[in-house]
């Protein structure tokens, strides 16, 4: 089984996806805690690195198949200053450095729309560059979560890059020809849980996907699901947005419902059995800064089938000779 490694692993929704993909992780590594408690509440046997990747070593993995992550998208956010490497948190840089000590097969990084504006050209040159005189060819693509069956307005930003005997056997996931389910069809039975009367109305409003989740700054106070714009796109499906409720709404309740924890993470494509650590805020936030896991498994099998494809056209050279 092909193995990885997970930097900035959050509360596993790319650790997840690859590990549906097929890929064996030998090491996540996460700086928050209650991050690092979630993985570990989920699959006690993987190897969580609870540590700032700028003191991890990758030496002792070289050689790994896989080096994946979400590196922090603050610097690259149009809901931020968009500093890229200008801001402390870039963490692209460090990226790099495993890259060179591992020297994975591939290496897989997501981040926000934003890494794609033309003010980040000349920083995704730069990259491009410094990987290339590691041996990497590198792409970046836009995918949206709803081409992959999550509900959710999700655009997120791809980067692999592949060593060079891989170029020419890697294609791209193809989007999935199906719609994913409105929100009122996703989250139908959660709502209905304390048999709210006005359910079945709520569903039929709730007839389009989510707006984007998001996770949230530890400088505000209590989890909400953004900013005033989002609010507005969440209120016009039923849905508000000032705030996470603790259950769903009781039999006589009456306006729009809140969502719990656990109807976002099954927006953002966690399934119902994973389990979050911590409080509500906290939780939340793992939840809204999550890659959904559905797109991460399609990229990933797309990188797996790129390590098959390679591995035949070897075999069948060997042969002819």
């Amino acid at each position: 089984m092909p193995c990885s490694i997970e930097i900035c692993a959050g509360a596993g929704g790319q650790a997840l996806g690859l590990e549906t993909a097929g890929f064996n992780h030998v090491a996540l590594v996460e700086i928050e805690k209650a991050a690092c408690d979630t993985l570990l509440l989920n699959r006690p046997k993987w190897n969580v690195i609870n540590s700032d990747i700028r003191s991890f070593s990758g030496t002792k993995y070289r050689g790994i198949d896989l080096l994946a992550g979400g590196v922090p998208c603050p610097p690259f956010s149009k809901a931020g200053k968009q500093l890229g490497s200008d801001d402390e948190r870039d963490l692209f840089p460090e990226a790099i450095r495993l890259a060179d000590e591992i020297r994975p097969r591939a290496i897989m990084l997501e981040n926000v729309r934003g890494m794609l504006d033309a003010v980040f050209e000349d920083y995704r040159k730069h990259i491009k560059n410094q990987l290339a005189s590691l041996g990497y060819h590198t792409e970046w693509r836009l995918h949206n979560a709803s081409d992959y069956g999550v509900s959710q307005l999700r655009p997120r930003v791809i980067f692999v890059a592949i060593q060079k005997d891989l170029v020419g056997h890697f294609s791209w996931p193809t989007p999935q020809i199906t719609t994913p389910p409105t929100v009122g069809e996703l989250l139908f039975d959660l709502m209905s849980e304390h048999s709210w009367r006005g359910v079945a109305k709520w569903r039929e409003r709730a007839n389009d996907i989510a707006p984007t989740l998001v996770g949230g700054s530890k400088k505000h106070g209590g989890p909400d699901l953004g900013p005033t714009r989002a609010k507005a796109a969440w209120a016009s499906i039923g849905v508000d947005g000032h705030g996470l409720a603790d259950s769903p709404p009781l039999r006589d309740f009456v306006g729009s419902p809140r969502l719990t924890v656990r109807m976002t993470a099954r927006i953002q494509g966690f399934p119902d059995s994973w389990l979050f650590s911590g409080k509500k805020t906290s939780a939340y936030r793992q939840v809204g800064n999550a890659f959904p896991s559905p797109v991460a498994s399609a990229a990933g099998s797309s990188i797996l089938a790129a390590f098959e494809s390679a591995a035949r056209s070897k075999t069948g050279l060997r042969s002819v000779k």
